[in-house]
């Protein structure tokens, strides 16, 4: 359950023709240090093309444990249907998919944090797909749960 299926260099590799080969329709994507760095509101300019074909080709949606009002802003900001808190790993990827449409076999959980990310996604039956953090800076609790998923972060605990 720990172990993700696939382990990306970075987001920016998860591409729509990635995607499809593995047969999946649809994304699951996680925030902080995923897809903006801890704290931030602005997408970094590399992502907002990647961001932009990724949308026009299928459905995303957004699933992150930040503070309701800063997820709020980001969200509308990407114009992304997703919720927070969703306290993952144990909530928030039933109503994902759901809202969705698609079985979780078709779905891709992507995340830099193997017990919320990896975990949850595994619990539904996604296909997990771990990526790197993108800045070092993170929640406290975060830099200590790190530490823990070390032996789940590497290159063989997954396929690309």
């Amino acid at each position: 359950m720990l172990f993700p299926r696939a382990v990306l260099p970075s987001l920016l590799h998860l591409t729509p023709e990635w995607l499809r080969a593995r047969g999946l329709k649809g994304v699951i994507l996680d925030l902080d240090n995923t897809l903006l760095p801890y704290g931030e509101e602005d997408l970094p300019p590399e992502f907002r093309a990647w961001l932009a074909s990724l949308k026009a080709e299928m459905p995303l949606y957004l699933l992150s444990n930040a503070l309701p009002e800063r997820f709020a802003r980001v969200q509308k900001a990407l114009g992304l249907p997703g919720h927070a808190p969703a306290f993952k790993p144990w909530f928030g990827f039933r109503k994902a998919l759901k809202a969705l449409g698609l079985p979780a076999k078709e779905v891709a959980v992507v995340g830099d944090q193997v017990f919320t990310d990896v975990l949850g996604g595994n619990l539904v039956g996604a296909y997990t797909v771990l990526v790197p953090p993108l800045r070092e800076r993170e929640f406290f609790y975060t830099r200590f749960i790190r530490m823990l998923e070390t032996p789940f972060r590497k290159p063989w605990g997954g396929t690309s």
